[in-house]
């Protein structure tokens, strides 16, 4: 039996049609849900997820496979399950996670496998690879980009947060105005005079929303 069979097997018993109809509006009816709560779902395949992985090629094979299902709840299952054996992913497997990532996008897949590609970057240091996804043509992509050093404390590079927020400022998408105000209010936590002058200097170009959200916590 394939992974994702064994998932299914666990999750399709416990589906709720009428929680599946909510979650479905909630994302603008573009997916189809199963009607699980995070922790329902986490709970039942909690020991499918833990089980080892004897290469890294064998645990991205079987995120692959929960990824081809169409209810939303695998995707996030599969996210778990890289984010649970991170440590086997490196810098070679980041063109997989984005081939995920560009898969049917909206930003509960895309902001999930950008903290695990956060993950696999910080540990090689290989934040230097977004460069080129902050100017892609997908949006989804650039988001990403923006968002990578989430978490990363005072081990994020100052100087790609505030490129990045400023390449980014004069565009109108809404996914990429929120990203912006995230990334540095995140990094505010650890450095707020930084980010303030930032704001304050790109105050013309920064969208009234990106400098709310990176103001957000600040006296």
């Amino acid at each position: 039996m394939t992974f994702d069979a064994e998932i299914a097997g666990v999750l399709a018993p416990l589906a709720d049609p009428a929680r599946a109809v909510a979650m479905r509006a909630y994302m603008l009816d573009q997916f189809p849900f199963l009607g699980l709560p995070a922790p329902v779902r986490r709970a039942a395949v909690k020991p499918l997820v833990a089980r080892p992985w004897a290469s890294p090629q064998a645990l991205l094979v079987a995120a692959g496979q929960l990824w081809q299902r169409p209810e939303r709840e695998y995707r996030y299952t599969a996210i778990d399950l890289l984010a649970r054996h991170r440590r086997l992913l490196a810098l070679e497997h980041v063109t997989v996670l984005r081939a995920l990532l560009e898969t049917d996008p909206w930003w509960d897949t895309v902001d999930g496998l950008t903290s695990v590609l956060g993950e696999v970057l910080f540990a090689a240091q290989g934040q230097a690879m977004m460069d080129a996804w902050i100017a892609d043509a997908s949006f989804w992509v650039r988001r990403a980009a923006m968002l990578h050093q989430l978490g990363w404390r005072l081990d994020t590079d100052r100087d790609r947060l505030f490129g990045y927020a400023a390449s980014l400022a004069p565009e109108k998408e809404f996914f990429i105005r929120k990203a912006i105000g995230w990334a540095l209010r995140d990094y505010a936590r650890w450095d707020g005079a930084a980010v303030r002058s930032f704001v304050a200097a790109h105050e013309d170009v920064l969208s009234p929303l990106s400098r709310r959200e990176a103001l957000k916590h600040q006296a």
